[in-house]
């Protein structure tokens, strides 16, 4: 008897139709023998709806203390949902327990609104199952050390069924979902993309940083520390497909490097078209500069995440990063009142319409000329580089969001993504 973790996202737990077949789906693994965790989010919508409300009471929403109230918010959409669900069990005929993140508990520290997973007490799911139940909790949430309801962030559901499943050593971990696995890129984009039967955890990871909506990346993050095995497919097969055919449907992430896996040099293209971009003007060139800069922004608990700096002349330089757009006001503040005074910087200037490419593939550690294939291709298609970064598998470029998709499709078709590739 195999210990199995379902995660299902808010699209699969859309209306009270979509509840009863993931409460069919679950029933039939258990029937299978299994013993069953299962991992849901907000029903579609909800959480966005909880947000908005509070918004309208409060439009400023800066301090902890008021982010400390949206997490309070927040979690109540996933409370919802495993009481829903373990309804949907019980009229299945199956023993069902729902519990919310503090009754684990999932204790996590107290970042609100991106708190991080510090431990989990699996002692009463394990009771559970030991008779005969299957065990519902609310992703996206856990408590503080001081007893306050906290939340780990957009798609932390995802994190938390990784979570779980690594706390209790499960076998597997599905994560059920609209899509029916990982594609090369966004089908939505590029009509073309391709279903990949396998990925490596480490081209998972970076896709999931730069931009894929598939998994969020601390939960990759998770399955990469802890060996969870992890398979992303979808929620709208027929519930009652072969148990046997289910179970290597979807897109498998897998830890080992197979020579024969995909055989491609790139694996995908991920983009972001969330980002907005600062260029610190005529900073002065000296030591330390640049944690000047971004300790004030990482001090306010925001992610920097492509950093360029110029080089010096005259002994002053130009410092370009980027951030998601939902902080971007936070930065300009931060710039206008802080930085930019305290470091004797000239000014700075704010983007907040641009976007982020990727080329990822583990076949760029020995494949020389991807890169240069990669800009020659935008350069012919007339689109701008703003910034590079890159490591040994992956290639980012900055580029003005207007052209984001024109860049999608011309890498992959330069990449030759589009082409069938044998499977094994």
């Amino acid at each position: 008897m195999a210990l199995i973790v379902h995660k299902y996202g808010g699209t699969s737990m859309g209306s009270p139709e979509r509840i009863r077949n993931v409460a069919k789906r679950v029933a039939k693994w258990a029937r299978a023998g299994h013993q069953m965790v299962v991992v849901p989010s907000a029903m579609s919508g909800e959480t966005n709806r909880l947000l908005g409300l509070a918004k309208e009471v409060n439009p400023g929403l800066l301090d902890d203390a008021a982010m400390r109230e949206l997490d309070m918010i927040a979690a109540t959409g996933e409370q919802v949902s495993v009481g829903l669900l373990a309804l949907a069990l019980q009229a299945e005929g199956m023993a069902a327990v729902s519990y919310a993140g503090w009754q684990v508990p999932v204790r996590t520290d107290s970042s609100y609104t991106k708190a991080r997973i510090a431990s989990i007490d699996d002692q009463r799911v394990r009771a559970d199952l030991s008779a005969g139940k299957v065990v519902v909790i609310t992703g996206f949430q856990g408590i503080d050390e001081a007893g306050s309801i906290t939340t780990l962030g957009r798609g932390g559901s995802d994190t938390s069924a990784v979570a779980v499943a690594a706390a209790m050593g499960a076998a597997e971990c599905l994560i059920y979902t609209d899509v029916d696995g990982v594609y090369t890129t966004d089908p939505r984009v590029v009509p073309e993309a391709r279903r990949m039967n396998t990925i490596s955890f480490e081209e998972m990871l970076e896709m999931a940083s730069l931009g894929s909506k598939v998994l969020q990346i601390r939960s990759v993050e998770f399955a990469g520390k802890y060996r969870v095995p992890l398979r992303v497919l979808s929620s709208f097969t027929p519930w009652d497909i072969d148990i046997d055919e289910e179970a290597k449907s979807g897109t498998l992430i897998t830890f080992e490097e197979d020579e024969k896996m995909e055989q491609a040099v790139i694996s995908g293209i991920a983009f972001n078209r969330d980002e907005a971009k600062f260029t610190v003007v005529g900073v002065p060139d000296k030591p330390g500069i640049a944690y000047q800069i971004l300790g004030a922004v990482a001090d306010a608990n925001i992610d920097v995440d492509v950093i360029v700096q110029n080089v010096s002349h005259d002994g002053r330089t130009d410092f370009s990063f980027t951030v998601h757009r939902n902080d971007f006001q936070r930065v300009n503040d931060l710039l206008a009142n802080t930085i930019v005074p305290n470091t004797g910087a000239a000014m700075f200037t704010a983007d907040p319409r641009i976007c982020k490419v990727s080329i990822v593939g583990i076949g760029m550690k020995s494949h020389a000329g991807v890169a240069s294939t990669m800009f020659r291709t935008l350069s012919e298609e007339g689109i701008n580089i703003q910034m590079i970064t890159t490591s040994e598998i992956k290639t980012s470029v900055v580029l003005d969001e207007k052209y984001m998709e024109l860049a999608v499709r011309a890498l992959h078709r330069a990449f030759g993504l589009d082409a069938p590739v044998t499977q094994v």
